[in-house]
């Protein structure tokens, strides 16, 4: 069971595989301060000031200034802002994977077509078209 063990971590899946994970750790906090600290600012620009990151509903008793202070009040909050915050950092993380895989498969294609094509070179007639002249020339005589 070892020696299984062993071939399965082994395999380059796996490994491909671990290196993406820790690449994509490290990327989602260069993601999450693109959006938070370049993308949010130009949004809020545009929408009038509004920060996406202090729209919240209280959904319990209290007042809050921050969903960061109602969270340690213990009251329920309903943050719209972060939800949007989310679902940027994936749209964008989404759109980059897809960039990078539609990258690597242009390299993969282009690897894969033969740099030079070879001419088509007349190599005479074929064995049948041999035959054939063969027999004709037979029944000729």
């Amino acid at each position: 069971m070892i020696q299984e063990f062993k071939d399965f971590i082994a395999k380059g899946n796996v490994m491909d595989m671990a290196v993406g994970i820790i690449i994509g750790a490290a990327f989602t906090a260069i993601v999450t301060s693109l959006v938070g600290d370049l993308i949010n600012p130009i949004i809020g620009l545009m929408t009038g000031g509004i920060d996406f990151s202090g729209w919240f509903y209280i959904l319990g008793d209290g007042e809050c200034a921050s969903v960061a202070a109602c969270q340690e009040a213990g009251i329920a909050v309903f943050a719209i802002g972060n939800f949007l915050m989310a679902v940027i950092n994936f749209l964008i993380i989404a759109f980059v994977v897809f960039m990078l895989v539609k990258m690597v498969n242009r390299v993969k294609s282009m690897a894969e077509k033969p740099d030079d094509v070879a001419p088509e070179v007349d190599t005479g007639p074929s064995e049948i078209d041999l035959l054939v002249e063969i027999r004709d020339a037979l029944k000729a005589r």
